[in-house]
């Protein structure tokens, strides 16, 4: 028997895990991501950044980091981005990316030796505990849903946290953790997930960069559902993970497994540390860092045919009943003078 976490470690990141080896996105992976949506959501986040950097709030030879870029899409859009909106910026600014597996640094480095040539010198860090700055501006995409989880489960007043056997198998059995019964007291939460190591990144973060703002997407609510929200994504398809019948020995490294990030609880983590701390949902969050301003440059220099195109993906990035809503931001700020 191995705690839940211990499992959910091992199926994304143990050997032969399935983040260990480079899987797709998209129509041949097994999810979407805004990332993969659309080139606008990155551009989105460029504007942003350029307004930081105008209004003084971070100075214009700062590091743009990704955390967990994968093929490096997002960070290659912000840079196009900058390119359009302001050129000048890529003579002083410094890119990197956090990636723990080899195989996809190289896939990132390829990736931006093909789109940039030698214009972008990318440094890439093992662990977000590398870095250490000055100021950087810090954006991630649906990291926080892929951080180790225990299951808990109230039986009769009691608080139990998961166990799998070696049958994938989840049992539970009575939790005595202190920190889990502590977050259950406090967020009330009597089913569900406990996520680790939300509050070591960000710990981490505070102390490593002396200024940082960090950007952060992922789908969640705001406060802890009181339900199971573990799932697992398979071409397409979600198997919630305790849908009967559901067979986890062969799905077990060959999916995605992922639950939903607990907002409150995130945020909670920075603002302890004396970060300032907003939320917003992913439509009005893209909206107010400019993605309709950039859709309008688009329509002034293109075919009204691609520009329809792309509004037509902008579109499903905004959509209430879809991503624009179920998709979450924070936005975090530490000055190094606060």
């Amino acid at each position: 028997m191995q705690e839940f976490s211990k499992y959910f470690d091992s199926w994304l990141y143990g050997e032969d895990g399935y983040y260990s080896n480079y899987k797709s996105i998209g129509k041949s992976g097994d999810f979407y991501t805004a990332v993969s949506t659309s080139m606008f959501f990155g551009g989105s986040i460029a504007k942003k950044i350029i307004q930081v950097i105008e209004n003084g709030e971070l100075p214009n030879d700062t590091t743009i980091v990704e955390v967990g870029a994968h093929h490096g899409y997002l960070l290659g859009d912000i840079i196009q981005f900058i390119y359009t909106l302001k050129p000048e910026l890529l003579d002083t600014l410094k890119f990197a990316i956090v990636e723990r597996f080899e195989h996809l640094r190289a896939s990132q480095k390829g990736y931006f030796k093909a789109s940039f040539g030698d214009v972008i010198d990318l440094v890439h860090y093992n662990d977000i505990s590398e870095v250490k700055q000055d100021s950087a501006f810090v954006v991630a995409n649906e990291i926080f849903d892929a951080f180790s989880c225990e299951l808990i489960y109230t039986k009769d007043g009691v608080i139990q946290k998961a166990f799998v056997d070696d049958n994938h198998h989840i049992k539970f059995e009575d939790c005595e953790d202190s920190e889990i019964l502590e977050f259950c007291a406090k967020y009330k939460m009597e089913k569900g997930e406990y996520p680790l190591y939300y509050k070591e990144f960000a710990k981490v973060l505070s102390e490593n960069i002396g200024n940082f703002h960090f950007c952060t997407f992922d789908y969640g609510d705001v406060y802890t559902r009181n339900d199971f929200s573990a799932r697992i994504y398979h071409k397409h398809k979600v198997f919630p993970i305790f849908e009967e019948g559901i067979n986890l020995k062969e799905l077990y490294k060959s999916s995605d497994i992922t639950y939903d990030v607990p907002f409150t609880y995130l945020m909670d983590c920075f603002k302890d540390l004396g970060c300032e701390v907003e939320f917003h949902t992913q439509l009005q969050a893209l909206v107010e860092f400019g993605i309709i301003d950039l859709l309008e440059i688009l329509k002034n220099n293109t075919s009204e045919e691609h520009y329809l195109k792309e509004v037509n993906k902008v579109k499903i990035l905004l959509e209430p009943t879809g991503m624009g809503d179920r998709f979450k931001m924070i936005y975090v700020k530490k000055s190094s003078n606060l």
